[in-house]
């Protein structure tokens, strides 16, 4: 959607599926960087804006959005009609800028079927319980489709500017496979370790609600990946992908003793800051307390925050925030049944002489903190081993 010229084409491509006897909801985002001129406007004005005002410039992009596309579609013929998050029954919780969908009124888009062949939905946005307008965040528009897919029990299809998803970034590793298909857990553990293409939590939804999802390039022949149940993929990978996540921030806390209501009080700051920690790492010693973490390098307002509170609270408190560091992670399902693949990762750096920081784990990922000018290679590196 960056133009009006990708509008028309993208109406043509909706046309014809509707000629063939579909019933589509659409949703869209914003219109190119459009989000990211609204709020260079705000900072022109303020650095402090209400939430509240915030969620309501935000979502003006995508209502721009789905009138210029529905302008088209009836220019052509296609009966469509538009729905802002709120017409469209888009109930979320939480807070304006971070909220999630807590439901959808489903029989809304039953009724307008009967009228209209194409349904048009602002995606990202949503409404509280105090009628307020509220925003989903990071790939909200692609949360909303999903969501919007698990009400009407169908299938969803998400076209964008990549023609799958890829065993890692073709930028960084330009032999990287594109895959026919992927696991909702792998995909929500590569979303979650950095693979920019679907955030998680669009992931978690198809998974609670067996939502099948299509990704590919928006008007392209080529085809796309399925991210679908594990137990409808033929043939499990040992390893599926490798991501490298560089927007990241490196947090760490040093005490000169063991302090538990130390650690009590920053998680819960982190907690009512709404900020998501991901990497964690607690050593005590005689020399004291050191307590590190990783964020995304987009919460640094947030996170000052919360450390110049803990600042106050605990003088001796020692705090670093890097973010000269990044993560390259290892995901596949098929490492929970095989055993090696850690030892081929470690020695794999080693060999290649990159040294790792931090180190954590799940059942079907390794990931590694590595200093920013490592990260490129250490994700060749890991590929290349890995055949990917």
């Amino acid at each position: 959607m960056s133009n009006i010229e990708k509008i028309k084409e993208i109406a043509l491509f909706l046309k014809k599926r509707i000629e063939q006897g579909e019933q589509l909801i659409v949703v869209v985002s914003a219109m190119g960087k459009t989000t990211d001129r609204l709020m260079d406007s705000v900072h022109s004005i303020t650095d402090n804006p209400k939430s509240e005002d915030l969620a309501v410039l935000l979502t003006t992009g995508e209502q721009q959005t789905i009138a210029y596309l529905s302008i088209i579609l009836n220019d052509i013929g296609v009966k469509s009609k538009t729905l802002t998050g709120y017409q469209a029954g888009v109930h979320t919780e939480g807070s304006h800028l971070k909220s999630k969908i807590a439901n959808i009124d489903a029989d809304r888009f039953e009724q307008l079927f009967q009228s209209f062949s194409l349904i048009i939905v602002a995606g990202f946005q949503g409404f509280n319980s105090d009628n307020e307008i509220t925003t989903l965040g990071r790939g909200g528009s692609d949360t909303t489709a999903v969501a919007l897919s698990a009400t009407q029990e169908c299938p969803c299809e998400i076209y964008t500017d990549v023609s799958g998803v890829y065993s890692t970034d073709p930028r960084i590793y330009p032999d990287a496979k594109r895959l026919n298909t992927v696991s909702y857990e792998e995909m929500m553990e590569m979303s979650a370790l950095g693979a920019g293409v679907l955030v998680s939590r669009s992931i978690e939804i198809a998974n609670n609600h067996n939502v099948p999802i299509y990704l590919a390039r928006t008007l392209s022949e080529e085809e796309g990946t399925w991210i679908m149940p594990t137990t409808e993929m033929i043939e499990k990978k040992v390893v599926t992908g490798v991501t490298l996540d560089k927007d990241m921030l490196h947090v760490t806390l040093i005490y000169p003793y063991y302090d538990a209501k130390l650690i009590n009080d920053i998680f819960k700051k982190l907690e009512q800051h709404d900020l998501n920690v991901d990497m964690i790492s607690q050593i005590t010693n005689n020399e004291g307390l050191q307590l590190s973490f990783t964020l995304k390098d987009t919460e640094n307002h947030h996170i000052q925050q919360v450390l110049s509170e803990m600042e106050s609270l605990y003088p001796n408190l020692v705090l670093k925030t890097e973010n000269k560091f990044v993560k390259v992670s290892v995901i596949g399902s098929g490492m929970r049944d095989v055993s090696g693949v850690a030892s081929k990762v470690f020695r794999k750096l080693i060999e290649g002489n990159i040294r790792f920081h931090q180190v954590t784990t799940s059942e079907i990922s390794i990931s590694h903190v590595v200093s920013a000018e490592d990260g490129e290679k250490a994700v060749r590196l890991l590929c290349e081993e890995f055949g990917l």
